[in-house]
């Protein structure tokens, strides 16, 4: 952006002027235009236009100005007042053998004789080039964050804000706030080279200013108030006003772990995530159970995460949303951090402290919908701008939003850089995208009649399917060592494989059948379960086709599918233990791990996201060595690199038996790479205890037990195998050799051959080593 250095403006209408009506220069049309907020070019009136015979004219529309002077900057010339050639507040002055433009202030006194001097909006020109207009629409400005929305800027030695919109069908667009008392037209963006793109510079506002875009529609109905979309902050709801930001101001600390990222979120290292919602985690007692802010939250939920062993924490969307009720996943401001928890600043924090600390941070992103809220995206100019026209595509009904048009390249381009926003300003490293189902079928939670298929005449959602695969292409050419992970709970081939391979492109996906199998598994008495083994060993058949995360998330916790603990059959000892061999299942099967907060405490009530998780519950001895429990597994997962180095390779897996259904029994081996160091891991899924159960064994020699889910520490009843056990010359289940087993009831037990890392917890009839002192991450 410059000072506007045009030489002309209306060249063919100007020959025409004569020195005696300059004054009467503008036409009854171009003057009603900008009084009554229909301009699309305020820059062909306003600002400062240099006109043949050497006259220099200056207009500005100050509606609530009785006064209104040119005060030029180099001190040498009076002020000179501006003449009211409209009622309604618009402005000219004449200066005459003027050959030049020249710096200069507007100084103007409004009806309550409140003065002002500020410098001309309409004397800068835009800061959008060619080269903008040229890649969004293309849509390939994939850093359209740069430029797009409020950004601090100052041109000619005059700090400003320049703001910019793309808003194709309205008529004229204004920006709004404190500074123009809200008013429409005060401040006119100019339509840029018939782009569909509006900008405007306006000087003296700085960082903190509210704003919104006021925007009318091309039928001329009224104006639409809405929130910018590149918005980096938001005001705090129930407000919804966009509001200045500068994003360039923090002093990251994390450069060690960006430059170690790459080695750390590789498909062949643990990654266990802690799904966390900012706003139920933990609330604070001392100020009426307010929300912990984005600092607060850093410290406790690093010192929480550190000590339980996860290495990522996934966030709930934190993208700036309307209603609490919604978790985040009705997102307004794509480029926003929710106010809810402090300013951009202090998300920032949030990710480098996490990052200090070698944790990193995933986010929950929403591509697939948003929501109809007047403020936001939904009918943006007066139309269905970045949802789709046809009623058959454009609403989720069951929740009731609508859904992002994938063919439009300025809504992909829009989405594309808002990912990449986030990885780039915000260092996060790794983003979950929410409802990747929703986005590829045209008929999901659709009727027959609902839905019109595709040019093939198939359902899937071929916009979308491209959408996606550009999105992780470019993600992952720009942020090579961050994850994308998909929520997508269908068939669908190769969602994780990359797109030279005909993939979606993502690096991993929740593997949702395990999740839905393995809890319908264990929701069965005992009893029962000899009758549903298939049921929990079918996840197994299909284990290596994706790259998948195992999770146990918010969804399977709320809306009456009860609490993990309350899924589970039998009393409180049963209950528990039952817990206990689940997440042994978990973290013995391959995958990477996700577990929603509040499992980890074996937490009674279902989520409540309007109060915090029940910390209390660790004061509870159940509860507490639950927690410890699960500890314990995360170092397992860690200290064994056989249960995370071949998660995707079926090499590094290997049934011992499965077929036991009566006595409810599995059994099964996690190899390592050279297949010279395994684990062994053998679950009674019923409260029978078996002694002296045989399965078959790879090796000869001496098997360490290295987890037992019934030690006395964990609220077990301490039957094992002394922390030991050696194979016998007895084949057994087509193996030479043969171990002879105590398997505790509603147990899992956990032996490793040829590895020489010291044993994780040995355990065996006593519980093993004992505990010192009471569980330490008690809130």
């Amino acid at each position: 952006m410059k000072l506007m250095t045009r030489k002309k403006i209306y060249s063919s209408k100007a020959q025409k002027i004569e020195k005696d009506n300059i004054l009467n220069s503008l036409t009854k049309k171009e003057i009603e235009r900008i009084v009554s907020f229909e301009e699309p070019e305020p820059f062909e009136i306003l600002g400062p236009h240099l006109l043949p015979g050497g006259y220099l004219a200056i207009r500005t529309f100050l509606p609530r100005a009785k006064e209104v002077w040119i005060q030029r900057l180099n001190g040498r010339f009076a002020a000179k007042r501006m003449q009211k050639i409209h009622d309604a507040g618009l402005y000219q002055v004449v200066f005459e053998k003027q050959q030049e433009l020249f710096s200069y202030k507007i100084q103007s006194v409004d009806e309550n004789g409140h003065k002002a001097e500020f410098c001309d909006p309409y004397a800068f020109l835009s800061d959008i080039s060619d080269e903008d207009l040229y890649l969004i629409g293309r849509g390939q400005h994939y850093q359209s964050y740069d430029k797009f929305g409020a950004h601090l800027r100052t041109f000619a030695g005059v700090a400003g804000v320049h703001f910019s919109v793309w808003a194709p069908n309205a008529k004229s667009v204004s920006v709004i706030g404190n500074f123009n008392h809200w008013a429409h037209g005060v401040h006119p963006m100019t339509r840029l080279r018939f782009s569909g793109i509006w900008g405007l510079f306006i000087p003296g506002l700085t960082e903190g200013e509210v704003y919104k875009y006021a925007i009318k529609p091309s039928d001329g109905s009224h104006s639409l108030l809405k929130t910018d979309p590149y918005a980096f902050q938001a005001e705090l709801r129930p407000n919804t006003a966009s509001v200045v930001a500068d994003l360039g101001r923090y002093a990251w600390k994390d450069r060690a772990w960006l430059e170690t990222r790459k080695q750390k979120q590789t498909t062949g290292q643990p990654v266990s995530i802690y799904e966390v919602h900012l706003g139920s985690w933990k609330r604070d007692g001392q100020k009426n159970w307010e929300f912990l802010d984005y600092r607060q939250l850093a410290h406790e939920l690093v010192d929480y995460v550190k000590k339980a062993g996860y290495s990522h924490i996934e966030l709930l969307p934190v993208t700036e949303h309307p209603l609490d009720q919604s978790w985040g996943y009705q997102v307004v401001n794509y480029y926003a951090p929710t106010s809810r928890f402090g300013t951009p600043d202090d998300f920032m924090y949030f990710v480098d402290y996490c990052h200090q600390h070698a944790i990193g941070v995933i986010l929950d992103w929403v591509p697939a919908h948003f929501p109809k809220d007047p403020h936001g995206l939904a009918y943006f100019d007066g139309t269905p701008l970045y949802a789709y026209d046809d009623w058959k595509k454009a609403e989720h009904r069951d929740w009731g939003t609508l859904v992002f048009d994938y063919g439009k390249k300025e809504v992909r381009n829009f989405l594309i850089s808002s990912a990449l926003f986030w990885l780039d300003k915000y260092h996060l490293d790794g983003l979950r995208v929410d409802a990747v189902a929703s986005m590829l079928y045209l008929d999901y939670s659709r009727q027959q009649g609902q839905w019109e298929p595709n040019c093939f005449g198939g359902n899937e959602n071929l916009e979308a399917v491209d959408f996606l695969k550009e999105f992780n292409e470019t993600v992952h050419a720009r942020f090579p060592d961050v994850l994308t992970i998909a929520e997508e709970s269908t068939a669908w081939p190769g969602i994780s494989h990359p797109v030279r391979f005909g993939g979606i492109g993502f690096n991993m996906k929740w593997n949702m059948g395990w999740m839905h199998d393995s809890l319908e598994y264990f929701s069965h008495d005992p009893v029962y379960r000899k009758y549903h083994q298939g049921k929990l060993t079918f996840s197994l058949a299909y284990a290596f086709s994706e790259k998948f995360v195992l999770p146990v998330s918010h969804d399977e916790v709320v809306h009456g599918k009860r609490s993990l603990l309350e899924k589970m059959p039998g009393d409180d000892w049963q209950k528990f233990a039952n817990v206990r061999l689940f997440y042994g299942w978990m973290f013995g099967h391959p995958g990477k791990k996700l577990l929603f907060m509040g499992n980890d405490l074996g937490q009674r009530r279902e989520w409540n996201c309007e109060q915090s998780i029940d910390w209390h519950l660790l004061n509870c001895d159940w509860h507490n060595r639950l927690n410890y429990y699960l500890a314990d597994l995360q170092k397992l997962y860690k200290g064994y690199p056989v249960l995370y180095e071949m998660d995707f390779d079926p090499q590094g897996f290997e049934w011992i038996d499965f077929t036991d259904a009566d006595a409810s029994v599995v059994s099964f081996i996690r190899w390592a790479k050279d297949r010279k160091q395994c684990l062994v891991f053998v679950f009674n899924m019923t409260p029978v205890v078996r002694m002296k159960y045989r399965i078959g064994a790879p090796f000869e020699g001496r098997y360490s037990e290295v987890l037992n889910s019934d030690a006395v520490e964990y609220g077990g009843s301490g039957i094992g195998n002394s922390g030991e056990v050696h194979a016998e010359n007895t084949p057994w289940h087509r193996r030479s050799y043969s171990l002879n087993l105590n398997l505790p009831p509603l147990g899992v037990v956990v032996f490793s051959w040829g590895l020489t890392k010291e044993k994780a917890h040995p355990t065996g009839k006593t519980g093993g080593q004992k505990r010192k002192g009471a569980n330490p991450w008690i809130h």
